[in-house]
């Protein structure tokens, strides 16, 4: 018996339950049955049921909903915003950090390299002024003036390349100063002694007996351009040579007649 009462009570409970979830479901359908109507502008007459202070104030909360989503938003784009900003400012200032950086490296790069070719130029010349008094042409190669390497690259390519040009106007190689001049400096070698071997051997290229090979060069060798042919014989007297004329060098650039080679040549230098 005590059992059956205890299931009956049980069963009793359970139902109620299932009652009460069976009439908020019809509450709940009622409310938004009248929500959908309100919504759409039926003349259905809904107060007794406080849809319109419901209304108003479910439209006051979702502005408040939409103004603080709102705000929030704002206050989410100018922090995005700022922090883009403060990105970018920072990458450009690295940027420029390193552009800077770089700048002085090259700068420094090139400082130390031009006074190398500075103290390069220097040394071989005064290798030749040795070889000139050991073979007693020192008077000669004094005639010429020395070259100022000190003043460094850009008024060096100036000063030669003007000389230079003035020296070989009217003739086929005209308006080489500039490459000569390169090549001389890039050589360490007196940017006036390829010039003037060029009268010496073809009168400054009019009579070339191979293509572009004013100097009589190696015999056969030929070039297809001024400036390739100018950039190699300096190389040439740079590397087989050295800093500039002396009877030694005579004597290996044009063994028959070296003293009469190097009269003529040295002649030349003294024009440009």
């Amino acid at each position: 018996m005590a059992e059956k009462r205890i299931k009956q009570r049980r069963t009793g409970i359970v139902a109620a339950i299932v009652a009460a979830g069976c009439v908020s479901c019809v509450l709940a359908g009622c409310i938004g049955f009248g929500f959908a109507s309100a919504g759409s502008g039926a003349s259905r007459d809904i107060t007794s049921f406080g849809i319109d202070s419901l209304s108003d104030d479910s439209s006051a909360a979702r502005s408040g909903f939409a103004s603080e989503a709102s705000d929030s938003e704002a206050r989410e784009a100018t922090v995005l915003v700022s922090a883009t900003s403060r990105d970018i400012s920072q990458g450009i200032a690295a940027i420029e950090a390193e552009e800077e950086a770089a700048r002085r490296a090259a700068e420094e790069a090139a400082r130390k390299e031009e006074e190398a070719r500075i103290a390069a130029a220097q040394e071989a010349r005064a290798a030749q002024q040795a070889q000139a008094a050991r073979e007693g042409s020192a008077a000669a190669i004094a005639a010429l003036g020395e070259v100022d390497w000190s003043v460094g690259k850009e008024a060096f390519l100036a000063e030669w390349t003007a000389r230079i040009d003035a020296y070989l106007a009217g003739s086929p190689l005209a308006g080489q100063g500039a490459t000569f001049a390169e090549a001389a400096w890039a050589n360490g070698v007196d940017p006036r002694w390829s010039p003037a071997i060029s009268n010496t051997e073809s009168s400054k290229g009019a009579v070339c007996f191979r293509p572009y090979n004013a100097w009589g060069w190696m015999g056969t060798t030929t070039w297809g351009s001024w400036e390739e042919a100018i950039n190699a014989h300096v190389a040439g007297l740079a590397s087989y040579y050295g800093y500039s004329i002396t009877v030694a060098n005579a004597q290996k650039y044009c063994p028959p007649t070296y003293q009469d080679w190097f009269n003529k040549t040295i002649a030349q230098m003294q024009l440009i």
